[in-house]
């Protein structure tokens, strides 16, 4: 737990500040603003993804390579990740720069909408380096050993995101220009801390002359594609849930679904940071075939995972009306769409630690492919043929109750494939066998 309390505090901080980020503008903005802010997630979403993917890829390769004492093979492979993540952000901005009405059109913001949503936009591609460089940083620190200095910057900047929340919105009234100008100020000074020690550091992972090898950074980009395939398809589905809405209940309806998916990101980013703090640990001791460590640490995951999923679910049930609340006053349409959305929701709450760790597992273990599979399967294709298929037989009903139904069905895959890959790993029953065997067999060879 002592590098997973860090990164679950971390994700914690980093979803209450979106959350923030989400009240101010629903509470003094007005809900059409909340509702563009979501229509412009997708795009938010993509550079994030491209931020985890560098992050989950290339910490997990760092960290086995660590493992494997390679310690300056390590750091040469972690500053061609940062470059390359920051001239990717780079790529992104420009992006933004020059094609935001385009996209956003094509994000499916109407009229009322239009305005709100190519500001927010326009003004987060800007800053998309400094948010896919925090994210990697978000990562390393862990990686490098050092997860409470990325806690203490990751709530340096939700501070200073919330801080400047308020002032740009709420005295100067600068709507959701602010908002998003307040959260990309909130991930720059991080990422010029995370450059600032990990050039002037003294850590065993520091920068130096990168090592250029494109197929490290295509194994980091393969190895990361989980990840990266959650955060774009929750982009995809987004944009479906909102095209759902609309289509149903209008601008109202894409401010409900707007509430429920931040509670929904607060109540799950303790999964998240649970694995993004166990994974680089995982990888370590995989690397150095330190088996029954490992299996231990896997054990105790899946009992962490399954207690704090049922008390997730309690919570969110007790504190539903309290959540949605914040966003929509009690009374108001928006709120009665939100709060019976939620309780429809809350079921997911059940499954998807398992799920979640189950990917972020067999990134750590560098298997990409099944890593992948597993992130497509929960966060696209199940919710894709949910959205499609179950609003037939119910309706609006039948939109709240897709993301529950895409991580019931999701669960028998994580389930299957971690008992599949059990002894490759390390962290089943036979695998200190197959290793015997393995050394019994080098031995003869060499005999």
């Amino acid at each position: 737990m002592r590098f997973a309390v860090p990164t679950i505090v971390m994700m914690l901080v980093l979803s209450f500040y979106t959350v923030v980020d989400g009240i101010f503008v629903s509470r003094f903005v007005g809900s059409n603003a909340l509702s563009a802010v979501n229509i412009a997630m997708p795009l938010v979403n993509i550079v994030s993804g491209i931020g985890v993917m560098f992050a989950t890829g290339g910490s997990a390769i760092v960290a086995k390579e660590m493992g494997e004492n390679q310690e300056d093979r390590a750091r040469g492979h972690f500053t061609l990740i940062v470059i390359s993540s920051i001239v990717v952000g780079i790529l992104f901005a420009l992006v933004g720069f020059l094609f935001t009405g385009p996209i956003v059109r094509a994000l499916g913001a109407t009229e009322l909408l239009y305005e709100d949503c190519y500001i927010y936009s326009y003004i987060c591609l800007l800053f998309a380096p400094a948010n896919i460089v925090k994210c990697l940083f978000d990562y390393f620190m862990v990686t490098a050993g050092k997860p409470q200095i990325g806690l203490a910057n990751s709530v340096l900047g939700g501070v200073i995101n919330i801080v400047l929340d308020y002032v740009f919105i709420v005295p100067m009234g600068m709507g959701v220009a602010g908002a998003a100008i307040a959260t990309g100020l909130g991930q720059l000074l991080p990422a010029i801390v995370g450059i600032l020690y990990f050039v002037f550091g003294t850590n065993i992972l520091h920068f130096q002359k990168p090592t250029f090898e494109g197929k490290m950074l295509a194994h980091c980009c393969v190895n990361g594609a989980s990840e990266m395939v959650t955060n774009l398809s929750m982009g995809i589905t987004t944009f479906l849930f909102n095209m759902a809405m609309l289509h149903y209940l209008g601008e109202n309806g894409v401010a409900a679904i707007t509430i429920v998916l931040y509670a929904q990101f607060l109540m799950v980013s303790i999964f998240l940071g649970f694995t993004s703090g166990v994974a680089p640990v995982i990888s370590f001791h995989y690397g150095a075939q330190n088996w029954e460590q490992e299996r231990r640490i896997i054990r105790y995951c899946y009992t962490f995972l399954i207690a704090c999923s049922i008390i997730t679910l309690a919570l969110s049930i007790l504190f539903a009306p309290f959540l949605m609340g914040i966003f929509s006053p009690e009374g108001t349409e928006v709120y009665d769409l939100a709060l019976h959305g939620f309780y429809l929701f809350v079921g997911s709450f059940l499954p998807v630690g398992i799920n979640i760790f189950a990917s972020g597992m067999f990134t750590a273990f560098s298997n990409g492919l099944i890593s992948g599979l597993l992130s497509l399967l929960r966060t696209l294709v199940f919710v894709v043929l949910g959205i499609v298929l179950l609003p037939s037989f119910l309706g609006l009903d039948g939109v709240w109750l897709t993301i529950p139904a895409a991580e019931l069905g999701a669960i028998i895959f994580s389930l299957f494939f971690t008992w599949k890959y059990r002894n490759r790993y390390g962290y089943g029953a036979g695998a200190e066998r197959l290793k015997k065997e393995k050394e019994d067999l080098q031995s003869l060879q060499e005999a």
